[in-house]
C-alpha cells in the first residue's frame, strides 16, 4: 500500500495467485475497503476517472502462465528476442488481438472510457511494449529476473468498475486463441500517441466496445453466447443510463 498521485489516491498491489483466486482477492479487497472506510466516516471509491482534472485509478493486472510449477511465459534464457517463450508471444498476441472486444469486460461504464486516454499511463492504443508505460500490454522484467527476460506482462486497460471473473475470462479466452493460431507483432518502444495515426486506437466508448464484442465471433464462441447476450445487454443499459441522467455520473462513486 502506497499513495498515489492523484488526490486522496492509494495502490494498493496484491500478491499473485492462479486466476480465480486472484479474482477473488480483489473482491475481498474491495469489500474490505469500502468496509473500514465507512467506519471512518469516508468513501472509498474504485470509479477510474473520479474528476476530469485528475489522474485516474486502474486495476491493472499481471499475467504470467504456469505448468507443473514453472512460469512458462518467461523464456529459459536471454537469448529470446522478447524475453518470452513462444507460448507467452502466442498467449499475449491473442490479449492483444482481441483486446478492443476485452474492454467491454475489463472497463464496463462509460467513465471507463475517460481514462484510456493518450499520454497518461492507461494504454489508448492497439499495441505492446517493453516496459512502455504508454502501450495496454507491457511486458515486466522486475527484479531477480534474468537480464532480457521477462516474467509476465501486464495488461492496463482494467479498472475497478470490472467483474474481475468476467475480465479475467475475456482475457484468457483471448489467449487461448492467440496459442491455437496468432503471432506477436514488433513491440512499440515509443509513445503511440506520437506515432501519427499508425496505430490503432483503442475503443473511446463503451458503445465502441460493445460494437467490437459483437463482431468477435471466435470470443463469442469462447466465452459461450448466452453469456454474452447478458453482458451486451447490461452494457447497453449502462449506456442509455447514461445519457438520460445527467447525475448518472455523481452516482458512480456510491456505485463503485
Amino acid at each position: 500500500l502506497h499513495a498515489e498521485a492523484g488526490k486522496g489516491q492509494f495502490e494498493i498491489a496484491l500478491g499473485h495467485t492462479v486466476a480465480a483466486k486472484a479474482a477473488d482477492n480483489l473482491i475481498f479487497t474491495r469489500e474490505v475497503l469500502r468496509a473500514v472506510a465507512r467506519k471512518h466516516g469516508l468513501l472509498a471509491t474504485f470509479v477510474p476517472k473520479f474528476a476530469l482534472d485528475d489522474i485516474g485509478s486502474g486495476s491493472h493486472v499481471h499475467l504470467s502462465l504456469w505448468q507443473n510449477g514453472e512460469n512458462v511465459f518467461m523464456a529459459s534464457d536471454s537469448s529470446s528476442k522478447h524475453g518470452m517463450s513462444s507460448v507467452g508471444e502466442k498467449f499475449m498476441a491473442g490479449v492483444l488481438h482481441h483486446l478492443s472486444s476485452i474492454l467491454a469486460f475489463t472497463a464496463p461504464v462509460p467513465n471507463s472510457y475517460d481514462r484510456i486516454q493518450p499520454n497518461t499511463w492507461s494504454g489508448a492504443y492497439q499495441c505492446w511494449g517493453k516496459e512502455n508505460r504508454e502501450a495496454p500490454l507491457r511486458t515486466a522484467c522486475p527484479p531477480g529476473v534474468k537480464d532480457g527476460v521477462v516474467s509476465n506482462f501486464e495488461l492496463k486497460s482494467f479498472d475497478g468498475c470490472a467483474n474481475p471473473h468476467l475480465g479475467l475470462a475475456a482475457i484468457i479466452a483471448s489467449g487461448i486463441d492467440g496459442l491455437r493460431r496468432l503471432c506477436l507483432p514488433e513491440p512499440i518502444d515509443a509513445n503511440p500517441a506520437s506515432l501519427d495515426g499508425k496505430l490503432q486506437r483503442l475503443p473511446t466508448s463503451l458503445s465502441e466496445s460493445v460494437q467490437a464484442l459483437e463482431k468477435d465471433d471466435i470470443l463469442r464462441d469462447m466465452i459461450g453466447e448466452k453469456l454474452l447476450i447478458a453482458i451486451k445487454g447490461i452494457r447497453k443499459a449502462e449506456i442509455n443510463y447514461y445519457s438520460l441522467n445527467k447525475d448518472a455520473y455523481k452516482q458512480l462513486i456510491h456505485r463503485y
